[in-house]
């Protein structure tokens, strides 16, 4: 080896070194309970707490009970679920029975909050014609831990799914912050969201797939209109978001997990109203602060929520929630309920906490939100995740209707 490249190393970790010094510098800056720097005027940060009880009376009814940490599910067009359970296996619902045999399992790369994760049926899903499932997933390749976005054929009852084609690889994973969620937008394209796998400035780098919100079509291509020529890249700055939901064609409302310690920061999940090509900051900006170039959030906690799946409420079972956006709570334990100003979707109208606290009283850790078919909320518990508590039902799936 020449003396030159001997040499580089050495160059690289002065650099390396000052870079370090720097961030914890800034880390110490934004530490505490003041974040430093200029303040986004649009950004609401709640200094305690979650934020206000809910004031519209509602209950829950159990759906499906006696899952294993499940992430993510989907309804079939004859009213059963499927459903993703972490540990790899695909689990289908009939009439609120929980089928014994998995329809499908994936051997899972060793990993903490990877595994099986995301799902979504094709937008032209049929069960005859085109019944396509595309999942999010973590397996070991090459020695190594790696995401994966593929889909899957499903049989004509439901009980097998063959793998087509794997659509997306080498997505960073690690034993945090996988990110996970994929859902189809308005465009019928796919959106996938992925962690910085405990690499910050992956967040930051366009080359990576981490830290990102991807964009690519049904096929795997990338679209000619991505933000970013030749990129599936469509967001960027993200630390660890699983749900993101459309206002309107174009603008969606984006929730992250905030540090829990990375270069000294702690709490400040948040929900960002973004587009095509935004940079949400993750590691530059913090809390509520504001930097040209970067989204800052429309409202952070200082406490850790940690958001899970998000969806906007759009009928009129509990008409006082129409419009609002429902975050579920993995820390916090709640459903958290945000209704934006009409005039302005950046600035936060009023906030309230639904179902909080472990189980009986609350539902405990909560991961999947989603509107059914009808027209009723739907969430899914992560009590067995070894973060909550796993009573002898284990895991559900339940209804949100009005008292």
């Amino acid at each position: 080896m020449s003396q030159d490249k001997l040499a580089k190393p050495g160059i690289l970790s002065v650099i390396r070194v000052f870079a370090l010094l720097g961030c914890l510098i800034f880390s110490i800056a934004c530490s505490g309970d003041e974040p430093g720097g200029t303040q986004s005027a649009d950004c609401k940060r709640l200094e305690e707490g979650f934020g206000p009880e809910g004031t519209v009376s509602i209950r829950t009814q159990t759906v499906v009970s006696g899952l294993r940490i499940p992430w993510a599910f989907a309804f079939l067009p004859n009213g059963n679920m499927l459903v993703t359970e972490r540990d790899g296996k695909l689990r289908l619902v009939i009439d609120g029975k929980l089928q014994t045999a998995p329809v499908l399992k994936i051997d899972i790369g060793p990993t903490n909050e990877g595994g099986l994760l995301g799902l979504t049926l094709d937008p032209k899903f049929d069960m005859d014609l085109r019944p396509r499932i595309y999942l999010y997933y973590t397996v070991e390749k090459d020695n190594k831990s790696v995401n994966q976005v593929a889909v899957y054929r499903l049989s004509s009852d439901a009980t097998k799914a063959t793998l087509l084609q794997v659509l997306l690889d080498d997505i960073p994973a690690s034993q945090f912050h996988n990110g996970g969620r994929i859902v189809f937008g308005p465009d019928g394209n796919l959106y996938i969201g992925t962690g910085d796998a405990r690499v910050p400035e992956l967040s930051q780098d366009k080359s990576s797939l981490a830290g990102k919100i991807l964009r690519i079509r049904p096929d795997g291509t990338i679209p000619d209109d991505n933000p970013f020529p030749n990129s599936p890249v469509f967001m960027l700055g993200l630390r660890n978001t699983q749900g993101f939901v459309w206002k309107d064609p174009t603008n969606l409302w984006v929730t992250d997990h905030g540090p829990s310690g990375d270069l000294g920061r702690r709490g400040h999940d948040e929900i960002s109203y973004a587009k095509a090509g935004s940079n949400l900051g993750w590691p530059t900006i913090y809390a509520c602060q504001s930097q040209d170039g970067f989204v800052s959030p429309a409202l952070t906690w200082k406490t850790a929520v940690p958001p899970g799946g998000v969806a906007i409420y759009n009928s009129d079972k509990i008409p006082e929630w129409k419009g609002s956006v429902l975050i579920g709570s993995l820390g916090g334990r709640h459903l958290h309920r945000v209704k934006f100003k009409a005039d302005n979707p950046k600035q936060v109208e009023l906030h309230e906490v639904y179902l909080n606290q472990e189980p009986p009283t609350g539902l405990g850790r909560i991961r999947d939100v989603q509107m059914g078919p009808d027209g009723h909320l739907y969430v899914s518990t992560s009590n067995c995740d070894g973060r909550g508590s796993c009573g002898p039902d284990k895991d559900k799936i339940v209804r949100v209707v009005p008292e």
